[in-house]
């Protein structure tokens, strides 16, 4: 038998997933890491968890494996933005600094203030926020001069994990679109986000497809992943653009919408797309598909923060839902912004406060939580109406993820968006995507439409037209809101930086 291997670097966990050539699963494995958020706007990880997970999780999918089994390959899925500086003997100057770290807020604003963020945006398609590796570099630069100045090397999470299996400096071309430092068009870094930076393209990797092929690792790392040292490692793809590959959201208008940990909305198109408001990303899945769209950083982590916060910990998640149940659409006029942790889509605003509004003596707890369900897909929505204006109309919906659990939660996407919603029964989309890109490296099949004869069927949510108006009638107050609040949310975030006991 021939199996292929899809591993997910995560935010909070790394996944493998060994598969059959045809997509089924045979055995998965994850394992969790720590985010250190020590410091206000801090959100960074050890390289060493996630590298130890990397050789974990692979390990205990291919001990499935029977000797005369082939193991093809092994295909890679990363979060995307991370940043991890190296001096010129390759030690390490910093932890993996995550897309979720805020602390180059102020410098993204300086940026945002003028010209040449909108510009440097127009050539590179990632906003210009905090996540990005631009920003960092920033801070970097006018905060933690020592390493700024000591830093010869310049990596992603991905390439870190490659370069500590094989020694290379290389990127794929998915994450380097995604540093805000590439340009989409010319496929080569960007000078003027390099003269912003103070940055030589010495410091940063060489870009590969991302059907570049790695082989010939240590004898001592192929022994801690219980595979032969000559299997084939697969650069693959960010997480973010496989993810729409692994539900098959990769035809014109068909919009892949995601919600774990965070959260986001994409389509793909045949070449690069950017937005004359700067609302949305554009990334590639390979040269000749291009992801459009906008991640929100408000998803599970929300769903979360109420159940520990707001229900001390105290029920379980299907518990909470099934008292969100008991409450009408639109929680009785109760909108929630889910803005804990600044948002990206379409606010690319960092300083973002998370708020309830309408609150009156009628509504209970049970009202909070319906409101924080729908608070989270009103803003997706809001991300979709900027998406239709830069692709054009959403034609179909496929929704992955964990919230793909909940069935009210996927009926308030379906009502909301007014669509009927797919829900590929696809629980490993990523890993999936790797392994397609995995198959058309090696010469398996001949484009990425081959993923469409993979997983299994899907099951449909049908909108109810009901809650039709409802929906109508709040979108936009939700919307008028979260755009007039800037100046706000600025002066909110201030004062908790000035006042935060933990700088």
């Amino acid at each position: 038998m021939q199996y292929l291997i899809g591993v997910d670097l995560g935010t909070t966990a790394t996944k493998a997933v060994l598969f059959k050539t045809n997509g089924e699963i045979v055995a998965r494995s994850s394992q969790d890491y720590p985010l250190y958020r020590d410091l206000s706007g801090m959100a960074e990880e050890r390289f060493e968890d996630i590298f130890e997970a990397v050789l974990s999780t692979i390990r205990k999918v291919s001990i499935h494996l029977n000797e005369n089994d082939d193991l093809l390959a092994v295909s890679f899925s990363t979060q995307m933005h991370a940043l991890i500086a190296y001096d010129k003997d390759w030690s390490a100057l910093t932890r993996v600094i995550t897309w979720a770290d805020t602390r180059a807020v102020a410098y993204t604003e300086q940026l945002k203030a003028g010209t040449k963020g909108f510009e440097i945006y127009q050539k590179t398609g990632t906003p210009i926020h905090p996540m990005a590796p631009l920003s960092k570099l920033l801070w970097l630069k006018n905060e933690r001069k020592s390493i700024y100045d000591t830093a010869a090397h310049y990596l992603e999470l991905k390439g870190a994990i490659f370069h500590k299996l094989f020694g290379v400096n290389k990127i794929d071309l998915s994450s380097a679109t995604g540093t805000g430092l590439f340009n989409i068009f010319d496929l080569e870094w960007e000078k003027s986000a390099l003269d912003l930076t103070g940055l030589s393209r010495d410091q940063l990797p060489q870009m590969v497809d991302p059907y570049e092929i790695e082989c010939g690792m240590s004898h001592e790392f192929a022994m801690k992943m219980g595979i032969p040292k000559e299997t084939k490692f697969v650069w693959g793809a960010a997480d973010g653009p496989l993810s729409n590959l692994g539900v098959n959201a990769i035809e014109k208008g068909v919009a892949a919408i995601t919600i774990g940990t965070s959260g986001a909305i994409r389509v793909v198109t045949d070449q690069p797309k950017t937005d004359s408001k700067a609302r949305t990303f554009t990334y590639a899945l390979d040269r000749t598909h291009w992801v459009v769209g906008g991640p929100v950083n408000s998803g599970g982590d929300v769903y979360r923060w109420l159940r520990d916060q707001v229900f001390d910990g105290k029920s379980s998640f299907d518990e909470l839902t099934e008292l969100a149940k008991t409450i009408n659409a639109g929680s009785d006029g109760l909108l929630f912004h889910p803005y804990l942790g600044g948002e990206r889509a379409p606010l690319w605003d960092a300083n973002a406060r998370g708020s309830f509004f309408g609150l009156n003596y009628r509504h209970t707890r049970a009202h909070m939580t319906r409101s924080t369900l729908e608070g989270i897909i009103l803003n997706l929505y809001m991300v979709a109406l900027s998406l239709i204006e830069v692709t054009g109309e959403l034609t179909q919906i496929q929704a992955t993820g964990g919230f793909t659990s909940s069935e009210l939660w996927i009926q308030i996407l379906a009502d909301i968006f007014e669509s009927p919603i797919a829900v590929p029964d696809r629980r490993e989309a990523g890993c999936l995507g790797a392994i397609v890109m995995a198959e058309k490296a090696l010469g398996l099949v001949d484009d990425l439409s081959a993923v469409s004869k993979m997983g299994g069927t899907a099951r449909t949510y049908q909108p109810n037209e009901e809650n039709f108006p409802i929906y109508r009638a709040l979108s936009p107050i939700f919307i008028r809101l979260s755009r007039n609040l800037t100046d706000e949310y600025r002066q909110i975030s201030d004062f908790q930086r000035q006042f935060d006991p933990n700088k």
